[in-house]
């Protein structure tokens, strides 16, 4: 391997094998809140939260002395709840709630307990970014999901460690590598970014994007390619000077770390028609705005929930020779946080008028979230990126 003087570890190699709900963690597990063996998660004082095969979802907590425990999180939207819903308590002091059927999908939450929002003190799925952190609850259907780890070939997450001299400190960054990666051949790179509350590890580990990527692979849906997920915080997300240094910031780092490093370790193409960025959120914004202000590095792009005005690229939108320099340009957003008021809309209507050529999509059963995320890498922009001839 390329690049022997940059530090990297193996994270994970993935593989399937048996299952053990609830919340066994012994494999990788496509329904680990179904309450098979009736034991209780290790170290936990009652089960919480419990999935049937009908969907629904039962919650629950042990707290006698407290005098109010509400349901919070993203999954109030798929709830269509606009507040937090509250529990019931018994005559022995648990506290339970149950809600559904909801689709099948991966969704988050928190506990609200006398006002103190926190995470489920049972569950052993939690998750953690650069924001407070929340417990994980998988509605499983009949057998692995598109984003599951299932029997087929698998890729590596690899995690590099490097020094930034653009932001004078050490970063992170992972790596999926396609399975049975080879040197020999040069393969296409997606930068994938996240969003402001994100990490550089939270498109494998909230994302599933590595999954995504190997089913697609399997399934001939997708051909095989790189895909790098930086740490793309920048600027502190509160500071002052964030909008006006983030895009200029990650320009920076771009092309004096990250390709670099890329490039100088992994057998990949340096042509920009095999390079593409997309992000979520604010990572969309990113690869708006500092994407097409890099015309010379990529090619394709993938907006993800987001949007930025025409006058952050002013030269991009002006340019009448645009259309022969993108080779695709994908905006997508959920259904449940898109109206004709939405910045992407938006966007999409300018795109349009424009003539600028682009594909739009609205769909999947997510808000402002992973739910609509894997969805959208899944369904539409993986397979359309570097599409299989």
């Amino acid at each position: 391997m390329k690049g022997k003087r940059f530090q990297f570890c193996l994270v994970f190699l993935c593989y399937m094998g048996f299952v053990y709900p609830q919340q066994s963690n012994v494999n990788l597990d496509w329904a680990p809140h179904k309450n098979i063996r009736n034991l209780v998660p290790y170290m936990a004082s009652i089960n919480s939260p419990e999935v049937d095969d009908n969907r629904m979802i039962t919650f629950r907590v042990n707290a006698p002395d407290v005098k109010e425990v509400m349901l919070g999180g993203t999954i109030l939207t798929q709830l269509r709840k606009e507040n937090p819903v509250p529990f019931k308590k018994d005559s022995v002091g648990n506290w339970l709630l149950k809600v559904g059927p909801l689709p099948r999908d991966i969704y988050f939450y928190n506990f609200i307990i006398d006002g103190l929002k926190t995470i489920d003190p049972n569950n052993t799925y939690t998750g953690f970014a650069n924001q407070p952190g929340f417990s994980i609850v998988v509605v499983h259907g009949g057998g692995p999901s598109f984003y599951d780890a299932k029997n087929v070939p698998h890729g590596n997450i690899i995690r590099h460690i490097y020094h930034s001299d653009v932001l004078n400190g050490e970063r992170e960054m992972y790596v999926y590598t396609p399975p049975m990666y080879d040197e020999g051949k040069e393969y296409p790179v997606l930068y994938l970014l996240g969003g402001s509350g994100e990490l550089a590890s939270s498109w494998t580990f909230m994302g599933k994007i590595n999954f995504i990527a190997d089913n697609l692979i399997a399934e001939n849906k997708a051909k095989p390619m790189i895909i790098v997920m930086p740490n793309n915080q920048v600027v502190h997300r509160r500071a002052e000077d964030h909008l006006e240094k983030n895009f200029d910031l990650l320009e920076k780092e771009l092309r004096h770390h990250i390709i670099p490093i890329i490039e100088s370790t992994y057998s990949v193409s340096t042509s920009r028609h095999n390079r593409a960025i997309a992000g979520l959120s604010m990572g969309g914004r990113q690869a708006q705005v500092t994407g097409f202000n890099c015309i010379d590095l990529f090619a394709s792009f993938g907006l993800l929930s987001s949007a930025a005005p025409l006058n952050s690229n002013p030269i991009f939108f002006k340019d009448p020779e645009i259309n022969s320099k993108i080779d695709f340009l994908f905006l997508g957003a959920g259904a449940f946080e898109t109206d004709e008021t939405s910045r992407h809309k938006l966007l999409h209507d300018q795109l349009t008028e424009l003539n600028i050529k682009h594909e739009y999509y609205i769909g999947g059963n997510g808000g402002h979230d992973f739910i609509t995320w894997r969805h959208l890498m899944y369904y539409h922009f993986l397979p359309a990126l570097w599409k299989i001839k």
